[in-house]
């Protein structure tokens, strides 16, 4: 990229700090003749990327090798977006200003369904045919990964190669055939079969889909003998030993989350039947206490940040927990450095680590109580009681917290309206616990989300509820909750809908994706950007039902569009759980328990 058209470009748009690079930790290499240039790509923000834990990895990983340069790029704001387009120039890295269709590899992190149309347009805006058929072994080879590729199938007609699983081991495989690939200057088919030979890696266009007359899938099957019939997911078994970036990038602005994000666990088994994270990050794995120690030290070292979140799944599930936190706070609290969870467990355990954590800094206190009755937890597996929830809101007030979130969601399998009245009373009591201790400075921040079946979990074959119900259902708890200090935030029940369709929607979605690009749609996720008549019209206009993805609930042996995507957990145990719901039996976490039979421990599956 032109120099003086950069800045140039810079005194015309909102934040120049997000497209400046040059932050502090950066990598910047000299290109070589014989170096694999891949760009990192994040379909969002920077100030949402430069959060992300998996891409600080990534990208500390790659950099390692002297063999390989990797470099980020994020989603333009509008802003430069329209000044891209208007002087046709490509879409940019931080590092070298590199235009996107200039490196040999793109890697898209999928956080969810609702970014895919902006994987779309920064490969629109990098000047790189957006159909994978469409490009050769001159264009960079597309490649995806994340919790949103699980379900690939939306957007196969787009990626070369989706990673299922964990990355950290599986993109140095990818490098080095892709390097063996570029010395023998072969054909883009003949690299696609070689990264088939790869566990984890799904290339979609060596696999065929035919369909029944009613729209459900009649089979998915390789269309060549060597390529596997089912890819198994990618993990690493020895997480003490997994890579941690000590030397992340502090960006050059506020992000998400400005913080140290310490990975101390990975995977849950606690197993809420709408959890997709829960089924497909399984099984859990632990670093070490004094990992954990260590990595603190040396990244507080390279970052000079002053507090550190200690993430997972369920955080508090960490067996060595209260000795972690103690001695972190005991440590790093004399200077300044304060220690947060994200979110806590139901249980006064739980606020007894939160005072530890306020004698360096006070944080808010999150809980996810996610329904209004004992009976509906029961039906999700949420296995923690009212009780529980009092009682440590109890101990958090006495304790000094004014302020609390808790999470809720609504139209879940077998909701009643009395269910929904226990949201309402619940959050009253909650209310008048808090007043009677605290007084009237403390305040309440509830947040809604709607329902959304997902793939790979017990609640895959249900529906979701319609919109005009879920809108009913919002309505009715936003009129009972105005009252003063509650915050009442709630989804919005259209991009629930679309996100519901996209989340088990299969290969016959990319058409509707691409004719949503052309219509505009971008920043799905962002209120102020999503237009949902413009979705409304990609349907139309292709002739495809949003319902017949989002509301139809699937019978027992259907064919999901993701059956042959494993995730070591097994379809059975997934419809065990289902029934389970209906019956209002819960099941109990493996790691405090007896084995549940999941099948994600078995050999050969992981």
């Amino acid at each position: 990229m032109d120099k003086n058209w950069l800045e140039k470009m810079l005194d015309q748009v909102e934040k120049p700090g997000r497209y400046i690079g040059k932050e502090f930790n950066q990598i910047v290499k000299k290109d070589q003749a014989e170096m694999i240039k891949i760009a990192l790509a994040f379909p969002d923000l920077y100030e949402i990327g430069m959060s992300y834990l998996g891409f600080k990895i990534l990208y500390h990983i790659l950099n390692q090798r002297k063999d390989v340069f990797a470099e980020r790029v994020f989603s333009p704001a509008v802003d430069l977006e329209r000044l891209l387009r208007k002087e046709k120039i490509p879409v940019f890295s931080l590092e070298t200003y590199r235009p996107l269709n200039n490196f040999d590899l793109v890697g898209f992190t999928i956080q969810h369904e609702l970014c895919f149309t902006n994987i779309l347009n920064l490969l629109e805006l990098g000047h790189i045919p957006l159909k994978a058929e469409d490009r050769d072994e001159n264009s960079p080879l597309i490649i995806a990964g994340g919790p949103g590729a699980f379900n690939p199938e939306p957007l196969v007609d787009f990626i070369d190669a989706f990673v299922i699983g964990e990355g950290e081991e599986v993109i140095l495989e990818i490098m080095e055939i892709y390097r063996q690939w570029k010395r023998q200057q072969g054909k883009k088919d003949e690299l696609l079969l070689r990264l088939t030979k790869i566990k984890g890696l799904y290339v979609p266009s060596f696999y065929r889909v035919e369909y029944k007359e009613d729209g459900r899938i009649k089979t998915i099957a390789p269309t060549k003998k060597e390529v596997p019939s089912q890819i198994k997911k990618r993990i690493i078994k020895d997480f003490d030993q997994a890579t941690y970036p000590i030397k992340p990038i502090v960006p050059n602005l506020e992000v998400v989350h400005d913080r140290i994000t310490l990975e101390i666990l990975r995977g849950c088994t606690r197993g809420c039947r709408f959890c997709q994270a829960g089924m497909i990050y399984r099984p859990v794995r632990e670093r070490s206490l004094i990992q954990l120690l260590e990595l603190s030290e040396k990244t507080l070292k390279n970052t000079g940040y002053e507090e550190i979140s200690l993430s997972s799944l369920s955080s508090t599930d960490y067996s060595q927990i209260e000795e972690l936190i103690k001695r972190m706070v005991d440590h790093f609290g004399e200077k300044g450095v304060g220690v947060s969870l994200p979110s806590l467990r139901i249980d006064t355990f739980s606020v007894n680590l939160a005072q530890q954590i306020q004698r360096v800094r006070k944080v808010g206190l999150t809980f996810a109580p996610e329904v209004g009755t004992e009976r509906l937890r029961r039906v999700i597996n949420k296995n923690v009681s009212e009780e529980d929830l009092f009682s440590s809101l109890e101990a958090a007030f006495q304790a000094g917290w004014r302020r609390v979130k808790l999470y809720f969601m609504v139209g879940l399998p077998t909701e009643t309206e009395e269910d929904l009245s226990g949201i309402v009373r619940l959050v009253k009591k909650v209310k008048s616990l808090g007043r009677k201790i605290a007084g009237k400075k403390m305040e309440i921040n509830i947040s809604v989300s709607v329902f959304v079946p997902k793939a790979h979990t017990p609640f895959q074959w249900e529906a979701q509820e319609k919109m005009e119900i879920l809108e009913q259902k919002l309505s009715f708890l936003s009129s009972q909750l105005k009252e003063r200090h509650i915050l009442f935030n709630y989804s919005d029940v259209r991009r629930s809908f679309l996100e519901a369709v996209f989340a088990r929607g299969d290969r016959r979605l990319g058409k509707v994706l691409e004719k949503a690009h052309q219509l505009g749609c971008k920043f799905d996720s962002w209120q102020e950007h999503f237009n949902y008549e413009n979705w409304q019209k990609a349907f139309r206009d292709n002739q495809i039902s949003m319902e017949f993805y989002a509301t139809r609930e699937r019978q027992k042996d259907e064919i999901f569009p993701w059956e042959h995507i494993s995730t070591g957990v097994k379809r059975e145990y997934l419809w065990q759980e289902r029934e389970k719901s209906k019956i209002e039996e819960s099941t109990p976490d493996c790691r405090f328990d007896s084995c549940t039979s999941c099948g994600v421990c078995e050999k050969g599956l992981i």
